[in-house]
Order: C-alpha cells, then sequence, then structure tokens
C-alpha cells in the first residue's frame, strides 16, 4: 500500500515487471515511485520487497526500483481510478 493515498502498489501503477525464475528460485521486480524524490519510498520498496517474500518464502527477492519510464497518473488501473474517484 501506498501509505500516503491507501492504495495498492499494483493499482497504482507502481509495478513495471515481475518475472519468476522457478530453476533458481528468485523472483525478479521492476517498480518505480511516483517521484524520485517521494519520502516514503524506501519504505513501500522495502514493504513490496517483504511482501513478496512473505507470499514466496523459499525464493529470493531482487527488487530494482527504475524512473524510466517516469510515472504518471495514467498507468493508475481502472480499480485505482474508481478507489480515488477519478
Amino acid at each position: 500500500m501506498d501509505p500516503e493515498i491507501g492504495l495498492n502498489v499494483v493499482d497504482l501503477g507502481l509495478i513495471y515487471q515481475v518475472d519468476f525464475d522457478e530453476e533458481q528460485k528468485m523472483i525478479f521486480v521492476l517498480m518505480t515511485l511516483t517521484t524520485q524524490f517521494c519520502p516514503m519510498g524506501e519504505s513501500i520498496a522495502n514493504a513490496v520487497r517483504r511482501a513478496i517474500a512473505h507470499a514466496f518464502p523459499d525464493y529470493t527477492v531482487q527488487l530494482e526500483v527504475a524512473f524510466n519510464p517516469p510515472w504518471n497518473n495514467l498507468m493508475i488501473s481502472e480499480e485505482g481510478k474508481i478507489f480515488l474517484n477519478q
């Protein structure tokens, strides 16, 4: 969850990619933040890492935060738009 907005990071459009490598027991996540200067950025990234590690305890989680392409509100899912009254 984004602590300021209250919307989950998937519906907010912050998760760009999730890849599973079953052979090596690794999950790769590429995500972004709403801004490069997000004061909660480290906390959000750590929460994503912990949530995936909890759901897949036998896997190693590799998480990368990228800002290309930059996030914009068009990335919010339809469910997210309803939640945010957009």
